[in-house]
């Protein structure tokens, strides 16, 4: 074989193997979730609560894979006690698409709240500020909602 046609297929072999190295790493970042974001809820007003329900549904239909988790303290707890809350319903088709509702313990037990009354897809962390602190120590991006 020439040279010339030697240095021509070890080219061509090094363009494909490029191209297959930067197809793997598009399809590996394509499985990481475009954003993280942790919003935190400390207000009782519900107005913010359909305004946040809003923006979750935004983010999503913008960028699907984004991972959202809200978490609720103080007054915004209210959002996932079952006999306040005005948006259960669409709480619950949230989850479905992977947003991620916190009921903090320390509110729950400040504000004397029945744990059962609590949304049951809600989970529960024991400290809201501790969660959002170490979701951002993550890399997740942080949002305080409402008020």
């Amino acid at each position: 074989m020439k040279p010339l046609n030697r240095k021509i297929i070890t080219s061509l072999f090094l363009l494909l193997f490029a191209f297959s190295i930067n197809a793997q790493k598009n399809k590996l970042d394509s499985n990481k979730p475009e954003h993280k974001i942790v919003f935190q809820l400390t207000t009782g007003d519900t107005t913010a609560h359909k305004q946040l329900i809003k923006q979750f549904n935004n983010i999503l239909s913008v960028s699907p894979s984004t991972k959202i988790e809200v978490v609720c303290h103080s007054a915004g707890l209210d959002m996932l006690i079952s006999d306040k809350t005005i948006v259960e319903e669409k709480i619950k088709l949230l989850s479905e698409k992977g947003v991620v509702f916190k009921a903090c313990e320390f509110s729950i037990k400040e504000r004397k709240v029945d744990r059962t009354k609590i949304i049951l897809v809600a989970g529960f962390v024991p400290a809201g500020i501790i969660e959002i602190v170490s979701k951002q120590e993550q890399g997740w991006s942080y949002i305080k909602a409402g008020n």
